[in-house]
């Protein structure tokens, strides 16, 4: 290295890296460190709240936090980290316009988040959409409201039951929320479009196990069950998706589902862009192999100079909680992994020896459309509306930075007194089509004359 600072680089912008990057600037002393945050996004997606955007209780740029508005002594870098290095402390950065380079490091942070995990079943790959990004919320809004605008000129048929058909898998804390969002945001549009009926529309949850929510104790799991199926909506449990080709979603049942939106919520994997493309040690599930201090290896081996935490990380769990004996991929985790994370990696810096992480699971809260939640901690259980008010409470006060907690705060505020903005901006996907269909263009150029001459047939 040619300066004697440490170079700290963090591997993926979202919960984990975010927060260790904020918490960094927070305790180093000046000229302490470097820190570098590298991430294809410009931003990390508060994702607890992306079924009320999908709903249109929040507006969707509000819970995105900007890394360059809020890392004011981090160096951000808008690329992909396509390759790690560690046994030569570099890393690859691929942007998305220029050329790769490597950078060096002497303390890797890897905290690259996780993606969407699907399974080769027809028709998945490219008609069902996730509900990991903001983009894919706004876009299952918008496809909401598109499609009742839709319906709403058609008869009475299989047409229009298709387009007023959402399709959920998923039974997990996010499926649940998801489902009941937009089934609490199609109510809400009817009163909107007299030519329908709540019958009309249709909302499916498929689930591969007996139950819903493990997260929460059996009879919370089955209130929300009834609470669901009295607003309407149907909930298909030991059911598995094997096809959807078409929009036609074919159940293990032999039922078939005519759709024009499927969300697909059936769990995450370890980001295998960053996990495949290092030589960082990784366990049978594909996550870094992480110690409890959050420090890459084992007990018996630390990779030194390497640190992982998030849903990438598989970090034991020390309050005997977790499943299979390791943290479960949630904010909760993610967040509090972050903030040791941070104090150990000064630690280090100073000569100091790293804490175990530990924490206990304070619960789990979820919000089922307006006015309607579930809260789950240990034997207590509170449902309908005070545990929405928890579940509010809760994620408004975890949204990092007072300026985005604001905005949010707002959205509810404004929306208390003047209802959900039900417009649909789906043609935002592809802006210029009106450009496009009234733009002029230059007309065919004409045949020159001595080519129209040699062309011509000779006369008799």
């Amino acid at each position: 290295m040619t300066t004697t600072v440490p170079k700290i680089l963090i591997v993926g912008g979202g919960y984990a890296g975010f927060y260790t990057a904020w918490k960094l600037e927070k305790h180093l002393r000046k000229g302490e460190a470097e820190v570098t945050i590298v991430d294809p996004l410009s931003y990390m997606t508060y994702q607890p709240f992306l079924p009320e955007v999908a709903a249109g209780q929040i507006e969707a740029r509000h819970v995105i936090v900007g890394h360059r508005r809020h890392l004011h002594k981090t160096r951000v870098v808008t690329a992909h980290v396509t390759g790690i290095d560690h046994a030569n402390r570099v890393a690859t950065i691929t942007p998305d316009v220029g050329e790769p380079w490597q950078e060096e490091y002497d303390q890797i942070v890897v905290t690259a988040g996780s993606v969407s995990r699907t399974f080769p079943i027809p028709g998945i790959a490219d008609n069902a959409i996730g509900l990991k990004t903001i983009e894919e919320a706004v876009a299952i809004r918008d496809r909401i409201l598109t499609n009742f605008d839709r319906a709403s000129n058609l008869p009475a048929g299989p047409e229009r039951d298709r387009l007023l058909t959402v399709v959920v898998v998923g039974g997990g804390f996010a499926g649940i929320e998801i489902f009941a969002e937009t089934r609490a945001l199609a109510s809400s549009l009817l009163q909107e479009y007299p030519q329908l009926r709540f019958e009309d529309t249709h909302f499916h949850l498929i689930e591969a196990t007996g139950r819903i929510m493990p997260e929460v104790q059996p009879d919370t799991a089955d209130w929300v069950m009834k609470d669901l199926g009295k607003r309407g909506a149907a909930i298909h449990l030991d059911t598995q998706v094997t096809g959807a080709v078409d929009g036609n979603v074919e159940l293990s049942t032999g039922e078939v589902i005519p759709t024009d939106l499927i969300v697909w919520t059936a769990g995450v994997m370890a980001n295998p862009t960053v996990v495949r493309g290092g030589d960082l040690p990784v366990e049978e599930r594909g996550r870094i192999q992480t110690r409890a201090d959050l420090r890459v290896g084992t007990d018996d081996d630390i990779v030194d100079g390497a640190w992982a935490a998030g849903d990438v990380a598989a970090v034991p769990d020390l309050s005997g909680g977790g499943v299979g004996g390791f943290c479960v991929p949630n904010a909760q985790h993610a967040v509090r992994q972050a903030k040791r994370m941070a104090k150990n990696i000064i630690a280090v810096l100073r000569g100091e020896q790293p804490q175990d992480y530990f924490h206990k699971n304070m619960g789990a809260v979820a919000g089922l459309g307006l006015y309607h939640g579930v809260f789950q901690s240990g034997g207590i259980a509170l449902k309908g509306f005070l545990a929405w008010c928890a579940h509010r409470g809760y994620h408004g006060l975890a949204m990092p930075t007072w300026e985005r907690k604001w905005r949010v705060m707002g959205d509810w505020w404004q929306n208390f007194w003047l209802g959900r903005d039900n417009a649909t901006l789906q043609s935002v996907q592809s802006p210029r089509y009106v450009f496009e269909e009234f733009a002029a263009r230059p007309r065919p150029a004409e045949p020159k004359a001595s080519e129209e001459k040699k062309t011509a047939a000779p006369v008799s």
